[in-house]
């Protein structure tokens, strides 16, 4: 995804890392989920029963215990063709992260017209096109938001987005709605996004894995609903594996859940390699030769990695990580694989914090930095030397400084990096913008010589 570079000027991850606005609940807005299942989908049943509720890949329900299943395709999106009458609710911002993993070799004929109607709309955010589908965390009027969307999905290989929406506090409303004239360069530190700015940036993926062979179009694991999360993971005989990244554990998982610690998605392939095996043998020590100080030779016992776990539970902020996940077990062998739908933010959004399993904070990537239960914004704040989460604890070292550095990428930098991160420090504390006020504009020497040109021919 898209990160941000500087306080004034937000800029997004996707899904990988989901970019949600929800701080406080607005009752004039109703939050929906489109969802729809891969193809191919396999089902699998449990050995020891486990009540929670699955779909198969045509939406049917599976021989276990049915709460909840999600159909196979969605609706196609509501657009009004008539002005909202409320000139209020016209004003109502809210963000819809999304994705779809399909077969799109000719994503990049979308990118231009796409970034014109969101630009065109005033919906601002960031898109990822790639052979492998669309990524997107987009912010705008419901009623524009939902004609990108329209937009995206009137390709019918990128119908049935999954989405997630969040609401925008009224205040937050507010902030943004204040900069739509008066700063057209940024819509202001304390903004949820910047506004008359939108990325659609053209990727080889839009979650990096870097195994193009791994295809959550062809193959991917069950999910499982955030009311029917806790029976799974509960039961001793599911491995839970959190997939995201170390500064993003750091600060909160589910209980008894296992921390790969990678820095990068990337790694989580390598991390599967060295930490399961196929097989073993049944006592879980095999015997090897090797070659003594005179060259003679001895058995040694060698101690085994763990086998292959007969069912695992994956978990993401957002869900679009575990869809590669997922898809990378099944094609290793792994015959039980399950995810966390909606991912944890679905998660904190349905489950009471009476019942919950989740320990700690939940990551996002946006001005937020962390979520609680009901997605009230959390305690963490964002170093911007790495863009990794800071708690208040963090913030009382001296390896903190504003803008710079934190106790996670003191060390890391160098002198010249720490100056140049202090340079553009002083340009946003003195012109608001990182880059002084003339940023993306043309100097009027240049713009003279443009006119006179012009005239000329």
């Amino acid at each position: 995804m898209l990160r941000c570079t500087a306080p004034p000027s937000l800029s997004l991850r996707m899904l990988s890392s989901p970019s949600l606005r929800s701080i406080t609940p607005n009752p004039r807005l109703h939050p929906t989920s489109s969802i729809s299942e891969p193809s191919n989908r396999h089902p699998q049943l449990f050995f020891n029963p486990v009540r929670i509720s699955l779909c198969d890949s045509h939406g049917v329900p599976q021989s276990m215990t049915l709460s909840r299943c999600f159909s196979g395709q969605t609706s196609p999106v509501p657009i009004s063709s008539s002005p909202e009458s409320n000139k209020s609710d016209s004003q109502i911002l809210v963000v819809v992260s999304f994705y779809k993993f399909a077969d799109f070799p000719d994503h990049a004929r979308l990118r231009q017209p796409l970034k014109l109607l969101c630009e065109e709309l005033r919906v601002s955010g960031g898109i990822i096109l790639a052979p492998e589908g669309i990524n997107g965390s987009i912010c705008g009027t419901r009623e524009s938001v939902e004609k990108v969307l329209a937009f995206i999905q009137s390709d019918d290989r990128l119908k049935g987005l999954r989405r997630v929406e969040s609401p925008v506090s009224p205040e937050e409303e507010a902030i943004h709605h204040g900069h739509t004239s008066s700063s057209p360069l940024a819509a202001g530190e304390d903004a949820p996004f910047r506004w008359d700015h939108v990325r659609v940036k053209l990727k080889k993926e839009i979650v990096s894995l870097g195994m193009p062979a791994v295809s959550p179009i062809e193959k991917v694991g069950k999910y499982v609903s955030p009311r029917d999360w806790n029976a799974l993971i509960s039961d001793p005989d599911t491995v839970v594996i959190d997939v995201r990244n170390n500064y993003e554990t750091r600060i909160g998982k589910f209980k008894g859940a296992v921390d790969p610690r990678t820095r990068a998605f990337r790694e989580f392939p390598s991390w599967v390699e060295d930490e399961f095996q196929p097989s073993e043998p049944e006592n879980g020590h095999s015997e090897v030769e090797v070659y003594g100080a005179n060259g003679s030779t001895e058995n040694q016992l060698e101690i085994s990695k763990p086998k292959t776990p007969q069912r695992v539970a994956m978990y993401c902020t957002g869900g679009i990580r575990c869809e590669k996940a997922s898809s990378f077990l099944l094609s290793k062998g792994f015959e039980e694989v399950y995810h966390l739908e909606g991912g944890i933010l679905k998660y904190l959004e349905e489950v009471p914090g009476t019942e919950s399993l989740w320990e700690g904070e939940c990551f996002v990537f946006d001005k937020r930095v962390s979520v609680e239960h009901g997605l009230a914004q959390g305690t963490h704040k964002l170093c911007y030397g790495c863009k990794q989460p800071v708690s208040d604890a963090d913030m009382e070292s001296p390896q903190w400084e504003y803008g710079v550095s934190c106790p996670y990428c003191y060390s890391s930098k160098s002198d010249e990096e720490k100056e140049r991160a202090r340079a553009r420090q002083r340009q946003f504390e003195t012109w608001g913008v990182i880059g002084g006020p003339d940023k993306g504009r043309k100097p009027d020497s240049v713009k003279q010589s443009s006119t006179q040109l012009s005239n000329s021919i």
